[in-house]
């Protein structure tokens, strides 16, 4: 018969030896190497690519190989900025297209987004708006001057109108993606959570879909300023559009492109104001922000 063991033999045996703890006191982390680089500040990379493109720009005026009559020189702009700027012309024009363009940027905020929002958030309202929304998104808003011009004249209201048409689709389309492309998860935890519908809205629906309004946000800009430079171009009296108009009949390139540079500017003024709020709103978002 094989040997067995008593309970009391058992118990007599040897407990094992406990394995011994190594403090560690020092630890340190380990990041990825990636060499050696030079720190460039923010506004130097971002001045990078303007610098260069100017300086292309005066070595083809200077040298020659592209007329003046064809593109002036960057100290023909200069002459004509100063021009303009004694006479009194570009502060007054700068004043009237900043007031069109906010006018019409805050109709076709309110509108856009709050549509967005009735189409978002009921699928009645999806029925009833989304549809006729995405077919006026394809018509061509310079093609609508001449029913404005003759709809509601040719004063300040279809110009702001205009402005406001173009800025209203950009926002509509993309807050109605990000409201709709909230997680689902998120939805089904705050109605375990007993949240009423107004605080899903606030908060929930809302901050999900904010990433897409801020998208829209930057087209929306863009948009803005493309309908304010047709329609200041169109029976306008007054405004950057209008001083183009002028020195088209007068022959003034150099005063063309200026107030063309001075648009491109405020719309890149507008994209960095935007972009900055996209930091500070999104600051718990943290995407890849390349190498």
């Amino acid at each position: 018969m094989p040997a067995t063991s008593t309970p009391l033999e058992g118990r007599n045996r040897p407990l094992p030896a406990r394995p011994e703890i190594i403090e560690v006191t020092d630890l340190q982390r380990i990041v990825p190497g990636r060499g050696k680089s030079i720190v460039v500040p923010w506004g130097i990379r971002k001045s990078l690519g303007p610098v260069f493109l100017a300086f292309l720009w005066w070595y083809a005026t200077a040298s020659g190989a592209v007329p003046e009559d064809f593109l002036p020189a960057p100290s023909a702009l200069w002459s004509a900025l100063q021009e303009l700027y004694t006479s009194g012309d570009l502060g007054e024009a700068l004043r009237l297209s900043l007031t069109r363009a906010s006018i019409g940027f805050a109709f076709g905020f309110a509108t856009g987004v709050g549509l967005a929002l009735v189409s978002g958030l009921l699928r009645i309202g999806e029925d009833l708006v989304d549809a006729p929304m995405q077919m006026m998104r394809t018509l061509p808003w310079a093609g609508l001057v001449p029913l404005l011009i003759i709809w509601l004249g040719i004063d300040e209201t279809p110009k702001i109108t205009l402005v406001a048409f173009a800025v209203c689709f950009p926002l509509y389309v993309n807050t109605f993606a990000g409201i709709r492309n909230v997680d689902r998860n998120l939805i089904e935890a705050a109605k375990t959570l007993q949240f009423n519908r107004t605080a899903m809205v606030f908060e929930v629906v809302l901050p999900g879909a904010l990433p897409g309004l801020l998208v829209g946000l930057r087209y929306a800009l863009g948009s803005a300023w493309l309908a304010l430079v047709f329609a200041e171009t169109v029976n306008a009296q007054g405004g950057l559009g209008y001083l183009i108009t002028h020195a088209r009949e007068v022959y003034r390139v150099d005063i063309i492109i200026l107030c063309l540079f001075i648009y491109a500017l405020l719309g890149l003024s507008a994209d960095l104001i935007v972009r900055l709020l996209e930091k500070v709103l999104l600051s718990w978002r943290q995407g890849f922000e390349g190498e």
